[in-house]
């Protein structure tokens, strides 16, 4: 293998722990990231040279602690004087010798998921600080202005070094909220990367399988919490079916018409163990019930039908338990499928009633329309339809709806 590509293996597996490991003293992310970069540019400059290391990390570690330190003489910083960033760096040292080096990546999460980070900047942070992305890459993603997002990501940093965040698993008192929030921005990284469904955006390309290999280490870090094991199945789930949700001409194809020839069975058996692995431990939560809810989906692959019955009943208890309109929504979907249109046409009306905002949900429109088509009500599903459409981005969705309206008799 050669230089540079150990370089880029030792950046995907470690980039995340050394940054976490280097800002876990000082606090100071934004620092750990430059001398870290400074330390992979060294590294290719040196390495084709003088050869790989025996212990690629922990040469880039010390690359990059000796920039972290001569940064902080630089700076002369008031609040953390240049003789504690120093005494830290050495007991970071010392663990680093360690025969076995804390992994402080679990922290990092939580730090990116701080109650003081903007919501809507700590899965792009995530993204950074764990992965290395660049913030280039990540506006891109994201469809936001490349100066946008590096701004945001600057102010979320210099947060994190202002308001003291420490990279500890934090106490119990705020374990809940903590955790939630990077369970959220792992799937939300996900879901980036699943709205690209043929891997055509380069930016967004590979996006699912970074979130997936988060929920592993989350999983490695967390072994006893079953929502890690819940969320990971969910990815997996979604993953199997990813080739199935379009066709050879880039078409839109709804779950329930895709071919299972398509899905990935090792995927599949793969969210199964996870699944059966949560359910061992005895706490329900959102992410297992979805994840369930996908399983359901999944024996269509096996028994040639899928267990409405339980679709509804699984998207009853998520919707109890996280109060999503989405999820009502999904029950009111799944009630037409097993009790017919009209039942499921009823309840709808009185969920939009209950959450107005559904007016603005594409999905809620797609929906109506095709509960109305089915009534025989064509006006108003065309409307609906019409609705759904003005909603929609992605072009293959539109196409697909369009052709829907056009069927109508």
């Amino acid at each position: 293998m050669s230089e540079a590509r150990i370089a880029e293996r030792v950046a995907r597996e470690s980039y995340g722990r050394l940054l976490a490991l280097l800002a876990a003293r000082t606090r100071d992310v934004a620092a750990a990231e430059d001398a870290l970069a400074e330390a992979f540019a060294a590294a290719l400059k040196a390495w084709p040279h003088t050869g790989a290391p025996d212990n690629p990390e922990a040469w880039l570690f010390a690359a990059a602690k000796r920039k972290l330190i001569d940064s902080a003489r630089r700076a002369k910083t008031a609040a953390l004087g240049e003789a504690e960033i120093v005494r830290g760096i050495e007991e970071l040292e010392a663990e680093m010798s360690a025969e076995k080096a804390p992994d402080h990546r679990l922290g990092l999460m939580f730090a990116c998921a701080h109650p003081a980070i903007d919501e809507n900047v700590r899965t792009p942070l995530m993204l950074q600080a764990v992965l290395g992305f660049s913030a280039e890459r990540i506006a891109a993603a994201f469809l936001v202005e490349p100066a946008a997002m590096g701004q945001r990501l600057v102010r979320a940093k210099k947060k994190i070094r202002d308001a003291g965040v420490g990279f500890d698993v934090p106490p119990a008192e705020e374990w809940a909220e903590r955790f939630d929030a990077v369970l959220d921005a792992i799937y939300a990284a996900y879901g980036v990367g699943w709205s690209d469904p043929l891997g055509a955006d380069p930016e967004r390309r590979g996006l699912a399988e970074e979130a997936i290999w988060l929920g592993r280490v989350l999983a490695a870090q967390l072994p006893d919490e079953p929502e890690v094991l819940g969320l990971l199945a969910l990815m997996h789930h979604l993953e199997a079916r990813r080739v199935a949700r379009r066709g050879a001409d880039g078409r839109y194809v709804p779950l329930t018409e895709q071919d299972v020839a398509l899905w990935r069975h090792d995927e599949i058996v793969e969210a199964e163990r996870l699944l059966h692995a949560a359910a061992r431990m005895g706490r329900i939560g959102r992410y297992q019930l979805e994840g369930a809810i996908q399983s359901a989906h999944a024996a269509r692959a096996f028994e040639r039908e899928t267990d409405w019955d339980a679709v509804v009943t699984l998207y009853e208890a998520l919707a109890q338990l996280t109060g999503s309109p989405v999820a009502h929504l999904n029950v009111a979907a799944a009630t037409a499928r097993r009790d017919g249109a009209a039942q499921a046409l009823t309840a709808l009306g009185a969920l939009v009633e209950r959450f107005p905002a559904l007016q603005s949900y594409q999905p809620y429109w797609a929906l109506r329309a095709d509960l109305c088509a089915k009534l025989g009500r064509v006006d108003d599903a065309r409307a609906a339809y019409d609705e759904a459409i003005a909603r929609e981005r992605d072009a293959a969705v539109i196409r697909f709806l369009s052709e829907q309206r056009k069927s109508l008799a």
